[in-house]
Parts: C-alpha cells; structure tokens; sequence
C-alpha cells in the first residue's frame, strides 16, 4: 500500500476529532519520515492538553457533587455591573448531571469566539436555561445591586423547571424561596455557574452589538457599554444615549 503524502496526513491530523488522536497516532507511530514524526508528536500534545481539561473540569463539579441530592442544580451568575450603558443580565443554567462540556470557565477568561461556541452547546445540552436582565432606566430607579438581584430572580423565573438548589457567584439573592449556596469566585469554581456566566455575557454582548447599530458613535459593539476612553470622549460630545445609567455618569459629566 502506498504511503500518504506527509501533506494527507497532516490534513488528516487537522480533521481529527479529539476522539480519534490515539488513533490516528497508532496508525502512523512507526512512520519514521521526520515530517510524519512532528505529527505524532503534535497530536501527542492535543491529547496532552486534552486530558488537562478533562481534569480541570472535573474538578468544577466539586459543587455540583456535593449538592448531588438535589435532582436540580442550577448555576447563576451575571454580567454587566459595572458598564456604563446597557442593561445588567443574568443567567440561570441547569446542566445534565452527566454533561460532557469542556472548557466552560468564567466567560471572561474565554475569547469571544469560544464563548460564542460555549455558548450553543450550553443551550443544547442544558436542561433547562433562564435569562433575566434589568434595564438602564430600572438601574437609575434601584441602584446596580437591587437591579442585578431583580435580575437573578427574573433568571430563575424563566427556567422552565424550578431548580431544588441554586449555586450563586458569590451573592445571597434576596426574595428567593430556594436554598442557596454563595461561592466566591463561582464562575471558575462550578460548572453551573460558569455556564451562566457564558449564556449571559453572549446575551449581553449581542445585545450591546445590536444597539451599536441604532448608536454608532459610542462604539458599543467593541466596548460592551463599558468605559473605554473613546466610549468617555464620545460621552463627552454627544451626551448620554437613552441606554446609559445616568447614575453612573455623575463623575464623567459632572452632573
């Protein structure tokens, strides 16, 4: 049998689904051509990387093993605190307690790429998904913190199943009839939470892209409403948009 090109398999390698690298490296483990060598050696590696997910997201079911009993367990957690426009989103995620994901971690230690990725197979895969957001005009009315537990709750309410237990990033949310578990740092420490991590930064950043089309000149689709020094000098030429938080331009505009 003719030899592949060293060119065909390296297409093959990059072809290859994570679950057949150990395949493809026994098929061509004794083909001594220096080119097909660098190969092995390149899928050696991804297994390598592969099998450090697979232990570090096996650790971010700790929580989720704890609470086990708890038929339901559902993540939460939100984005959106600390920008200057746009409205504050939560997320609510119940996971399959056999869910196989990989690589969901706090959404801001993530690309955009791969959260958007992240983002269709939570929503595939998920058991239930719930998703609650507090607009700029509710945050002047309640201030951020009551606005992002108004939220939360909204989240919860969404779910097309009630949740037996709620692991939350970091908060207690007030007015919620269902036990709470508060963990700092969450998102990087339960799988839940960073799940809803991922679903409500997408959610939000599509939001801010959308309204970066109706108001261009703030920059909105790169800045995501936070206060970037463009997004402050625009502040600054054209005013607040109808999608700021008054409340927090008081500083900036000295209003």
């Amino acid at each position: 049998m003719q030899e592949k090109k060293i060119k065909e398999v390296r297409e093959e390698l990059m072809a290859a689904e994570d679950s057949m690298l150990p395949f493809f490296i026994r098929a061509y483990e004794n083909d001594m051509r220096s080119g097909v060598q660098k190969l092995i050696e390149q899928a050696r590696k991804r297994m390598q990387k592969l099998l450090e997910e697979q232990e570090r997201t096996n650790r971010l079911w700790a929580y989720e093993r704890e609470y086990g009993s708890y038929p339901n367990i559902c993540g939460i957690d939100e984005v959106g605190r600390g920008p200057l426009a746009g409205p504050v989103v939560a997320g609510a995620v119940i996971l399959p307690k056999d869910c196989d994901i990989l690589y969901i971690n706090d959404s801001k230690k993530l690309t955009a790429a791969k959260r958007e990725e992240l983002y269709a197979v939570i929503m595939q895969k998920a058991v239930a998904v719930g998703i609650g957001m507090a607009s700029p005009k509710r945050i002047d009315e309640i201030n951020i913190l009551q606005a992002t537990y108004e939220a939360m709750r909204e989240a919860i309410s969404k779910l097309p199943i009630k949740p037996d237990i709620l692991l939350n990033d970091a908060v207690t949310i007030p007015e919620v009839d269902i036990r709470q578990i508060p963990i700092i740092k969450g998102d990087e420490k339960s799988i839940s939470i960073g799940a809803a991590s991922i679903v409500a930064k997408v959610t939000r950043d599509r939001l801010m892209v959308e309204y970066d089309a109706k108001l261009p000149e703030y920059g909105f689709a790169s800045n995501k409403g936070y206060g970037s020094k463009a997004h402050i000098e625009a502040l600054k030429k054209y005013g607040p948009s109808p999608i700021h938080r008054t409340c927090f331009l008081e500083n900036i505009l000295g209003e």
